[in-house]
């Protein structure tokens, strides 16, 4: 039986004539992004990269970079991602634990596209479905940073099934707002490119950009948490309930954020996905309505889930066990490690539980969970709880080494709006908790922050976060200045 190729070809440029992809204000039609594609790959082969080998991308969300990105896929060149924020020493260790036989920045990629200018395509192999495409490194279970490594053939199928999950319309347009180093921005730009459909790339995330590309026609937004509070902040005209989906994941989405955005209109979609599966896993459906919707939604088409306890035995339906997946969007395995056999599960390290109707509920992150006098304690609950009161804008709760307790839960809180009277305000706020958490569950100390601190991709910094408050948390009945 012949492999299945690889969509990522020469003829699949979808309608020439069709706009493919909007950056910095410029149109890009399909067989424009073509040409350059294949003056792209015959400069970089001629300057001595091979099918096979690792290149590293630094480069930002601009045009140039995604047809480096479809040129290197179309030559079978593995591009090794590395997210523009990472300080120089953070990217080079990526990079040397790659082994790359190239890196290429904003300025190689320009040189490479000029270099390339009215060069034929050059003569290439045909990619399979089982041939690797991007390395995406995460930190996965371990919180060491390790490269997935995503093939050809894990990203079409994570394409075909959001698309068959979410439905596709002709009039589609997704804004990309997350960066390409980042496996929710790579499969936008991916799966929309793949489909024949437009996506406008966002430089960076911009509330007011953002906006601006949904009032010009975007239909499909993908965020974290932190983004969609402030595109709801910024957005006073209620454009946002223009789009047809705002995706919500990359961390736990609040309840209380889902809900107001339910209340002006906003479908806001919460998922759950990782990178080791090519992005996204399990997804509300957008045809239910907002009181429908529970926990992160139901598996997408070809994704197997099975929740286990510690031995691996599956769990009863609503009982919490760890998560495991599997389907043909799954990465190949880790760089350096041996790769995954056809039919093994990935164990993602994360907590949830699956109730009668394959609706998928997320607990916590086993690395995050708390373990306070031998009770777990989830931290996303606990969050949730503290977000539903009308003075807390945001929460992160994280576990404090203790002598007596093995852990203590703290919490880093931003106040919504002014706070004329710390104590006051620390008292209410411990009331709150007292009547909604049980003890084991509530936090022991905490700070008033001004922002929680977050990774490049947006998500809040969870393991950093004991580090970074701990000299201004401190027990309830006690002040502290506010500080980021």
């Amino acid at each position: 039986m012949t492999a299945e190729r690889s969509p990522f070809q020469a003829d699949q440029d979808g309608d020439g004539d069709a706009i493919g992809l909007v950056s910095d204000g410029i149109s890009y039609r399909f067989d424009a992004l073509a040409a350059q594609q294949g003056g792209f790959a015959a400069a970089l082969l001629d300057a001595g990269v091979h099918r096979g080998d690792r290149v590293a991308l630094r480069g930002s969300s601009r045009a140039e970079t995604v047809v480096a990105l479809l040129a290197m896929a179309r030559a079978g060149v593995v591009a090794v991602l590395v997210h523009p924020r990472l300080t120089a020493g953070e990217a080079q260790a990526l990079i040397d634990d790659a082994q790359v036989a190239r890196t290429l920045d904003d300025g190689a990629v320009d040189a490479l596209l000029h270099d390339g200018v009215n060069r034929p395509w050059p003569k290439l192999a045909s990619n399979v479905l089982s041939d690797p495409l991007a390395m995406i490194y995460t930190s996965g279970t371990s919180g060491r940073a390790k490269a997935a490594v995503l093939t050809h053939g894990s990203f079409t199928h994570s394409a075909r099934a959001h698309w068959n999950h979410l439905g596709r319309r002709p009039d589609d347009r997704w804004v990309a707002a997350l960066p390409l180093a980042h496996v929710g921005g790579l499969s936008v730009l991916t799966r929309c490119l793949l489909a024949a459909l437009p996506v406008e790339l966002l430089p960076r995330f911009d509330a007011m950009a953002v906006l601006a590309a949904v009032r010009a026609g975007g239909t499909m937004v993908s965020v974290v948490p932190t983004m969609l509070r402030a595109l709801l902040e910024a957005d006073r005209d209620n454009v946002l309930a223009r789009a047809r989906a705002v995706l919500v994941g990359g961390a736990a989405c609040a309840p209380a954020l889902l809900a107001e955005s339910a209340a002006r209109g906003v479908r806001a979609l919460a998922t759950y996905g990782m990178t080791e599966m090519c992005s996204q896993v399990a997804t509300q459906r957008p045809t239910l309505k907002p009181w429908a919707q529970r926990g992160v939604g139901t598996a997408l088409p070809g994704v197997e889930l099975r929740l286990v306890d510690d031995d691996g035995a599956a769990v009863a339906t609503e009982a919490v066990g760890r998560i495991a997946v599997r389907g043909p969007m799954r990465m190949r395995g880790y760089w350096g490690h041996e790769p995954l056999v056809a039919e093994e599960w990935f164990d993602t390290g994360d907590l949830g539980c699956v109730d009668a109707d394959g609706v998928l509920s997320i607990h916590a992150r086993r690395t995050d969970l708390i373990v306070t006098g031998g009770e777990n304690v989830y931290p996303v609950e606990v969050e949730q709880c503290l977000e539903a009161h009308p003075t807390v804008a945001a929460a992160l709760v994280f576990g404090l080494p203790d002598e007596v307790w093995g852990q203590r839960v703290a919490a880093a809180v931003v106040a919504r709006g002014a706070v004329p009277d710390e104590a006051a305000w620390r008292a209410v706020l411990r009331a709150y908790v007292t009547e909604h958490l049980a003890d084991f569950k509530r936090p022991r100390c905490l700070a008033r922050v001004d922002t929680i601190a977050t990774l490049p991709s947006g998500k809040p910094d969870r393991a950093g976060a004991g580090a970074r408050y701990r000299a201004s948390v401190c027990p309830w009945g006690d002040g502290v200045s506010s500080r980021a």
